[in-house]
């Protein structure tokens, strides 16, 4: 599903469970942000060939977080495109996405998938890709957790802070937040956004009065 100019909403589903991937693309690059879970590396391909973007324009992977449905085809990727591609991702989730680390929700996982990150983003960073995207630092579900905001189209890239149902924000989801008391706190930073869509991993689009449905979200937190 294409929500702005070059900027589509991947569907990925996992034994009945969709996720959404974003790919951003223009004409030199494309960047794909979270990359599905282990075993999705040919669905992803499919989805993105589907939009008319071939892996070898892939130059960046984003990383919004550690867990293993976002860093699943990780080195699949990285096997494929090699130097071409840098992977981004927070610096507190940088150790557990290079496997140095256990993954906190995941530990009991033998042969977790892991990548090499190349670059450490922090809060209020902007990438220059697709029209500018702001780095906001949104902890809870991790200690490293990420959302993006695409300025020119005023998309929010949630990641994991909240999840939606049926085009409505139904808030942060307690069971996999490990820090429910520090997520509460990154949706309040939403707040200081134009947001006209946001795009939850589980859950995907909703485009309706963002701004409202925040702030209803964070009203007696």
């Amino acid at each position: 599903m294409e929500i702005s100019k070059g900027v589509e909403m991947l569907q990925l589903d996992f034994h009945g469970n969709m996720i959404h991937p974003i790919l951003l693309w223009g004409q030199e690059m494309a960047v794909l942000i979270d990359t599905g879970f282990p075993g999705q590396m040919e669905d992803l391909r499919v989805a993105m060939e589907k939009v008319g973007v071939s892996f070898d324009k892939l130059k960046a992977v984003i990383l919004t977080h550690q867990d293993v449905d976002h860093i699943g085809c990780l080195p699949e990727i990285l096997q494929e495109c090699g130097n071409n591609i840098k992977v981004y991702a927070h610096e507190l989730d940088k150790p557990y996405i290079q496997g140095e680390l256990p993954l906190l929700k995941d530990s009991h996982l033998e042969n977790p998938p892991k990548g090499k990150v190349d670059v450490t983003l922090i809060d209020g960073q902007e990438l220059p890709f697709c029209g500018r995207i702001q780095i906001i630092h949104t902890p809870g579900h991790t200690p490293g957790h990420i959302s993006l905001y695409l300025e020119q189209s005023k998309i929010l890239i949630a990641g994991d802070s909240m999840y939606s149902e049926n085009g409505i924000l139904a808030g942060i989801h307690a069971p996999t937040t490990p820090n429910m008391s520090e997520a509460h706190i990154s949706l309040k930073k939403y707040l200081d956004l134009d947001i006209a869509s946001v795009v939850c991993y589980h859950g995907g689009l909703s485009n309706v009065d963002m701004n409202d449905q925040i702030l209803g979200l964070t009203q007696g937190l």
